[in-house]
């Protein structure tokens, strides 16, 4: 069953249910790309790995005791003897202890063959790229080290939680973007900004100049592996989305899934 939606499904944005989808997403594009990419240039899969402290982590193996209150009781063959009985002991209160979450995120390499030299690095941006803490603190010091070489950048972006990625005019609001920056255009880069009703735009994938660029129709591969993994199998549409949607685009997917028979 095709995905309801013309562009990204707000439902795959769903914390359960994204780090899938990036899995996917690496893998798909890398499968995309690298047959047009020969023999001139490989895509290798990498994998960044840091550990974090999330606030929802939960400790496995926490114990399950409550120690109850303690009482002493007088014997009663002892009538004249005085007791004191100790105080109650308080009860334990459960808690939650943070842990340290071991994170691997994937991302692409387009290198060239015999060199290795690194050409074009393909992000996709997860939650944790886009909260503060470590994850986006190590993000930002990897963007930054791309672009102050001469390697390309793709950045994509496909969740509308969180802060977005910076640059200079950062008044343009929109629901999703792909930054496309060639490292011989620098400062410049192409922002293709789109919301949720919006079909994701294809782009070209930077290479060296003159070199012949593919072309990358996200749209169909997020389609194809919608289809693939059986989201809609998983995803219930009379729910609301998690993260929630705005009061606009709300109305907007009601009135879509109504149409489709989804609600």
């Amino acid at each position: 069953m095709p995905s309801p939606f013309p562009g990204m499904n707000p439902y795959l944005e769903h914390p359960e249910l994204f780090p899938g989808l990036h899995h996917w997403l690496i893998i798909e594009i890398a499968r995309f790309l690298s047959p047009q990419l020969r023999p001139k240039y490989r895509v290798a899969v990498e994998v960044r790995m840091y550990e974090t402290i999330e606030e929802n982590s939960l400790l496995v193996g926490i114990p399950d005791v409550i120690v109850k209150s303690r009482q002493t009781v007088p014997d009663s063959t002892m009538t004249n003897v005085a007791v004191t009985a100790p105080a109650p002991t308080a009860e334990p209160v459960r808690v939650i202890i943070p842990m340290p979450l071991t994170i691997r995120e994937g991302y692409l390499e387009v290198r060239e063959v015999g060199t290795e030299a690194l050409v074009t690095t393909i992000e996709i941006l997860s939650p944790t790229n886009k909260r503060a803490g470590k994850g986006r603190q190590m993000y930002e010091e990897k963007r930054e080290q791309v672009l102050g070489s001469r390697t390309n950048l793709v950045e994509i972006d496909l969740l509308r939680k969180g802060e977005s990625m910076p640059f200079l005019e950062n008044n343009i609001a929109s629901n999703y973007r792909i930054l496309v920056c060639r490292g011989n255009k620098r400062p410049y880069g192409d922002l293709y900004a789109f919301n949720l009703p919006s079909v994701i735009p294809s782009f070209s994938l930077p290479l060296r100049s003159g070199d012949t660029e593919p072309v990358l129709d996200l749209q169909a591969l997020l389609n194809e592996i919608y289809d693939v993994s059986g989201y809609d199998l998983v995803v219930d549409y009379s729910q609301e989305a998690v993260p929630p949607l705005s009061k606009a685009d709300a109305v907007w997917v009601n009135e879509l899934l109504q149409e489709k028979g989804l609600r």
